[in-house]
């Protein structure tokens, strides 16, 4: 299959180091979080690169969801949050998610069926579908 779009991100040293594009359009320091046993730091880390692309797209699929279903809202906001969580079976960590969701302009019922829409719809929400649990949330 042919893709739509595709990027490529490059890291050196892992959670202490650095990734970037290869065009170096995108570039960031990457650090372990103090809670991690890193330092305080304003570098970025694993888990704020995945909230912000997850916010983003799945953003992009409610507002998408919405102008197809002739819904008129005034604004959309998504925040996203990004934990990681003992995991029993390998003794190691995995991921959670949760998404809180506001839709300006709309009346509840309407912003939850389409807030699931996009759940449906979003290509971060079908990758990890099964993977990570994601927890919804309407403001």
């Amino acid at each position: 299959m042919k893709p739509i779009y595709e990027t490529t991100i490059i890291n050196t040293g892992g959670r202490n180091g650095e990734v970037h594009s290869p065009d170096n359009i995108f570039n960031l320091d990457v650090e372990k979080p103090a809670a991690l046993g890193g330092n305080a730091t304003t570098a970025t880390n694993p888990e704020q690169l995945f909230a912000a692309g997850y916010s983003a797209c799945f953003n992009s699929a409610l507002e998408l969801m919405l102008e197809q279903g002739g819904v008129n809202f005034s604004s959309s906001e998504v925040t996203a949050t990004v934990s990681l969580y003992p995991d029993k079976e390998n003794k190691g960590v995995k991921l959670g998610v949760k998404l809180e969701v506001t839709v300006e302009g709309i009346d509840r019922a309407t912003a939850e069926e389409y807030v699931q829409k996009a759940h449906h719809y979003c290509p971060y929400s079908k990758a990890i579908n099964g993977n990570v649990e994601v927890d919804l949330s309407i403001k």
